[in-house]
């Protein structure tokens, strides 16, 4: 009986979980459309998966391993049942094979098991507790429905009669429950969705620039000038972008590296992608197993409350939009996922929507807003005033000079006093390696990174055009910045409005770098004397916008050792370094929590026993000097640096100036 009811059921659970995955394909592609190559997708699919993705799992050896005997020992598995159970090639080679996939497969189900005996807080429970069970039962049901099939004198035939027709039950069951529950699961939306989700997000991904050891980190611009503006409802995001979302494991890995959540304001990435699952297949968040959102006042909120569907307004019901305003865009959740699901791309297209359509820009955020338009800086100081800082620097004006090898972008630390100390330690330690720098000054307008992250990209785009505009009439190599957010902004997402085209010289890519990549330059080239630092045990935090979106972890550090110092590293370091709070215009919308985020970092430096946290951007620095004393001192790089410089002796030229000076007098 086995003989045609095996291959039938195999065959019916496959048309059924085809029907269910064309369903699920027709969810996805009620989105917006987006240019993907579908073909090279599909061919770099393979690689993206094994090698990709599997650099970050392999950040937890434990899972790594399990996710390779599990997962590999089904897709191969699953490969050869069909040829040997439903197409029937009678071959002991293929046979073995499978029984060696199973075995293989079995192995890492036990592993699944164990993990999920007391997982920790951060998975997803309810249907995925059962998860081991399935996938046991299928190892073991094929393993012993694969014996004849391989030959084994030991159970050559299954026994008849009455012994048979139990035995046929009960194989037929457990078929149904293993396989049932991996096919049904991958395209019907079951705790196995995201392996048919995922294959297909990795192929289709919205950036592609993510793989190979790449990195793309700018914001896709708005389209201005459309009868709506950002995300309201979920066909509103790109088609695959809710691939992306329903390809969730639910591991929680970004749940538990969120700055926000960890101090207890309303946001949970996780949550938020499966919110978002909710939205575009329609109903409630009732079956959602994992951690809720805080409530920012050290509870939870309830779960089975929030509805959704493909046409509903997603802050109107499904999400909150104090969620979407806790995100401080650290990208910390980006870099930890396994499945590669960009978090705050949906974060900002959905804040896109609340700014540019409602103007719902919470506590100070619209006069934030206002303040840019109208003095093209936050905090609405007088444009005139941004040079003050630098009247004892001489530091030339590219209006005057034309044309320099470093443009130094000010930033609008020129505003502020703290940031101020920072500027001139930086023009202090230019000045020592002759650098020949000069600056836009009041033709310098703000780089538009906060009115970008709160939204309004409208703001953005025209300070981008503007300043763009600006630089084009000169003529300079590089472009060095303080501020991380500049930087990123200037490299990574002026491009998008004719940046590459303006930014050069002849017919060469102007450079854009963070002073610390620069100041490092000038150190390993012998043109900074610097003194042993002798100031105490120093750490290093690692700001977002350096690190996580654009890969600078390094220079910071050679810098620090350049000057003896050997840096006790926090728990929480590189690109897993905790946020300071400051990004994502957090500090400006001011969304209530348990904690501050500064706080929690300042604990994490304190737990080295260091005496001093080096850090290389005005808004860390102003961050978590914020923090109440006793606590270490805060000192932004150029400022350790510029403290150790040695004096050089006069060369005979400045020498001769300097007796001619004196007769003079």
């Amino acid at each position: 009986m086995l003989n045609w009811l095996l291959p039938t059921l195999i065959g019916v659970l496959l048309v059924l979980a085809g029907i269910g995955a064309v369903r699920r394909m027709n969810l996805w592609r009620a989105g917006q459309a987006d240019k993907v190559d579908l073909l090279a997708g599909l061919l770099a699919m393979p690689k993206r998966y094994l090698h990709d993705l599997h650099h970050v799992v392999e950040r937890d050896k434990y899972m790594s391993r399990t996710h390779v005997a599990t997962g590999g020992g089904f897709v191969l598995a699953m490969v050869l049942v069909v040829w040997v159970h439903l197409f029937g090639i009678d071959s002991k080679i293929l046979a073995w094979a499978l029984l060696a996939a199973l075995v293989m497969m079995f192995c890492g189900a036990l592993f699944v098991y164990k993990r999920r005996i007391n997982p920790p807080s951060r998975l997803s429970k309810g249907p995925w507790m059962r998860l081991p069970k399935s996938l046991l039962t299928f190892s073991v049901t094929f393993f012993v429905l694969t014996l004849p099939a391989a030959g084994l004198p030991i159970v050559g035939k299954f026994p008849s009669g009455t012994g048979g027709w139990l035995l046929t039950l009960v194989l037929s069951v457990l078929i149904l429950m293993s396989l049932g529950e991996m096919l049904f699961g991958m395209t019907w939306g079951g705790p196995m969705k995201h392996a048919f989700a995922g294959a297909l997000h990795l192929a289709f991904h919205r950036r592609p620039e993510r793989f190979g050891g790449g990195r793309s980190t700018g914001l896709k611009a708005a389209i201005l000038g459309e009868t709506s503006h950002g995300v309201a409802k979920p066909t509103d995001f790109k088609w695959n972008q809710l691939l992306g979302f329903d390809a969730c494991v639910q591991c929680g890995r970004c749940e538990a590296v969120c700055p926000a959540f960890a101090a207890g304001q309303p946001l949970n990435p996780k949550k938020l992608i499966q919110d978002m699952v909710v939205g575009f297949a329609g109903g409630t968040d009732e079956k959602y197993a994992g951690s809720p959102y805080p409530d920012g006042s050290g509870g939870v909120q309830e779960v089975g409350k929030a509805k959704g569907g493909p046409n509903q307004i997603i802050t109107e019901g499904l999400i909150n939009p104090d969620t979407l305003w806790s995100c401080t865009t650290c990208r910390a959740c980006v870099e930890e996922c396994p499945m590669m699901i960009e978090h705050v791309d949906a974060i900002v297209d959905m804040r896109r929507f609340l700014t540019l359509e409602k103007g719902e820009t919470p506590n100070k955020g619209a006069q934030v807003l206002e303040n840019i338009i109208a003095t093209d800086n936050p905090n609405g100081y007088a444009p005139a005033s941004r040079t003050h800082w630098a009247a004892d620097q001489n530091l030339p004006l590219m209006k005057d000079v034309k044309q320099a090898d470093v443009l130094f972008w000010v930033s609008d630390g020129a505003f502020d006093m703290r940031s101020q100390r920072i500027l001139r330690a930086f023009v202090k330690l230019m000045k020592a390696a002759n650098v020949d720098v000069a600056i836009l000054g009041d033709e310098e307008l703000d780089s538009g990174d906060v009115a970008r992250r709160l939204g309004d990209d409208a703001t953005f785009q025209s300070l981008a055009k503007r300043n763009l505009a600006t630089l084009s009439k000169y003529r300079f190599n590089k472009i060095v910045t303080t501020d991380p957010h500049a930087f990123h902004c200037l490299k990574n997402e002026y491009g998008d409005f004719g940046g590459d085209a303006l930014l050069s010289i002849s017919g060469e890519s102007v450079e854009v770098l963070h002073h610390t990549t620069f100041l490092n330059r000038l150190v390993k080239d012998g043109r900074l004397p610097l003194d042993t630092f002798k100031g105490g045990k120093v750490t290093y935090h690692d700001p977002c916008y350096l690190g996580r979106y654009n890969g600078e972890y390094e220079a910071p550090r050679e810098l620090l050792a350049s000057l003896g110092i050997d840096v006790a590293e926090m728990e929480r370091s590189g690109y897993r370094s905790r946020c300071c709070g400051g990004g994502g215009g957090a500090p400006i919308t001011d969304i209530p929590g348990e904690r501050r985020i500064a706080d929690m970092r300042m604990e994490d430096v304190i737990s080295t026993g260091a005496d001093m946290v080096a850090v290389g951007c005005q808004q860390c620095t102003a961050m978590l000097e914020g923090v109440v004393e006793p606590r270490p001192v805060v000192k932004d790089i150029a400022e350790i640096l510029a403290g150790q410089l040695i004096d050089r002796p006069l060369v005979d030229s400045q020498l001769a100036d300097s007796q001619l000076i004196g007769e003079v007098r």
